[in-house]
């Protein structure tokens, strides 16, 4: 049987619960979104998808067997996090959210990014 690759405390804890406080705000804001104006339901389900993504990869790379499986799953949340990026980009830029709904999400989005990135660099370094 392989032997599980561990990612560090630190990873578990900060970027895990991060990424999971992430996916609740976005399935709020679609909940809103889809009782506010249900004719853009699918746009409003491809930031759902992306936005919930990104919690459930870095939840699966705990799971890792190797080293390049945990980076590998990093790396799919951190294209599911710039996808998500896009999503709210275009949702404000069309009014669809307001200024305050998208400066704070892109705020934890981009530091999702920042942390994806930090522990994608650290976990090829080690």
């Amino acid at each position: 049987m392989p032997r599980i690759f561990e990612p560090s405390e630190i990873y578990q804890g900060v970027l895990l619960r991060k990424s999971i406080d992430f996916g609740v705000r976005i399935v709020k804001l679609f909940k809103y979104l889809i009782q506010k104006d249900k004719s853009l339901e699918a746009l409003y389900i491809q930031l759902l998808k992306s936005g919930t993504s990104i919690g459930a990869n870095v939840s699966e790379a705990q799971s890792a067997i190797s080293k390049k499986d945990f980076i590998n799953k990093l790396f799919i949340s951190l294209k599911e996090s710039r996808e998500t990026d896009f999503w709210l980009n275009l949702f404000f830029r069309t009014d669809v959210i307001n200024q305050s709904e998208y400066d704070s999400l892109i705020k934890d989005c981009d530091e999702l990014e920042r942390l994806l990135s930090s522990s994608i660099k650290t976990a090829k370094g080690s």
